[in-house]
């Protein structure tokens, strides 16, 4: 649930910030990076709790970019007046994955990514 509240809140203003500093990332209406962060944030928590465990920090952070890059390249261009080139979101899931590593860190040494047997 911290995973979650700490990305709802970093994803959307990771993209804002990128929209802003990058010229291959624009959005038509304020509302579109906000978006996008959003599903950025619930998509990061999904893969976060099948993927991260001891063990497993770089490839989960690898993955994390990966998905990060594609998901803002096709949610940003599906919608109208947005327009982020391949670069411009590869740069975007740069930003967002170096957040990624230290929140997926700290959820490792805090001990919060140990699943509950059912």
């Amino acid at each position: 649930m911290v995973s979650f509240l700490l990305k709802i809140i970093v994803c959307p203003l990771g993209v804002i910030l990128a929209a802003y500093a990058l010229p291959n990332v624009e959005y038509g209406a304020y509302y579109q990076p906000i978006l996008v962060g959003v599903t950025l944030a619930v998509v990061g928590v999904i893969m976060e709790f099948v993927l991260l465990h001891r063990g497993t920090l770089w490839v989960s952070t690898l993955l994390d970019f990966a998905v990060t890059a594609i998901v803002v390249y096709y949610a940003s261009n599906s919608m109208d007046g947005a327009v982020v080139t391949f670069m411009g979101a590869i740069w975007t899931s740069l930003l967002l994955t170096i957040v990624e590593y230290f929140l997926h860190l700290w959820l490792i040494r805090s001990g919060r990514t140990k699943k509950t047997p059912v």
